[in-house]
């Protein structure tokens, strides 16, 4: 006996539909965007997005993963691919002027923008975005005070305030975009920030008493 699968097949490619749900969200932020919007953008029905996704808040979070997995890592892989943080932090801030204003796609970046003022309903939603711009800050933090130890950096420097800067001139250029700015301007703004940075040693600093 051939036993049959209940309903009907998914008429549409998951990953094209994500990737649609992911720009809606992107361009008009997570409660400004609608079930309909989300359908219409997606080229499905509500019925269908329900079976796959889940709710809206369910299809968020896994927007904001394929953002940070497809859009995002840039961060990450700048920080860990570069010899200092302030060599990390430069191709970071360089690299956001080119992909917050990229043709194709909203400007700035979706887990600065997408949740700013909110209702108590998406309060949860807002707080899973804080944490992950706390660990991009984190992830700048630890790196300086690596250098410190290293002594590629001076004592003097000051983890805490430079990783906090570059959170804030990260965040600036995502609103910069949003309102307009081109890559060009960006780039400008980034090697402005890049100027507030103590000058590397070349090598580990040895004290002599």
């Amino acid at each position: 006996m051939v036993t049959r699968s209940r309903g009907r097949p998914r008429s549409f490619d998951r990953d094209t539909a994500l990737e649609q749900a992911t720009h809606a969200f992107w361009e008009h932020g997570y409660e400004a965007t609608s079930i309909a919007d989300l359908t219409a953008a997606m080229g499905i029905g509500a019925p269908s997005l329900y079976a796959a996704f889940g709710d809206k808040r369910s299809l968020f979070e896994e927007v904001v993963a394929f953002y940070v997995e497809r859009y995002g890592s840039f961060i990450g892989r700048a920080l860990a691919e570069e010899p200092t943080a302030r060599r990390g932090v430069a191709r970071v801030l360089r690299e956001a002027a080119v992909e917050y204003t990229r043709q194709g796609r909203p400007a700035g970046c979706l887990v600065v923008s997408a949740v700013t003022n909110y209702a108590d309903s998406a309060r949860e939603v807002a707080e899973e975005l804080r944490v992950i711009r706390r660990g991009n800050f984190q992830a700048v933090r630890d790196r300086v005070r690596m250098d410190i130890a290293a002594g590629v950096l001076p004592a003097t420097a000051d983890a805490e305030g430079l990783a906090r800067f570059t959170s804030a001139v990260i965040q600036g250029m995502s609103q910069q975009a949003r309102d307009g700015a081109t890559a060009a301007e960006l780039a400008v703004v980034a090697e402005a920030a890049l100027r507030a940075w103590p000058e590397e040693f070349d090598g580990p600093v040895i004290e002599v008493p």
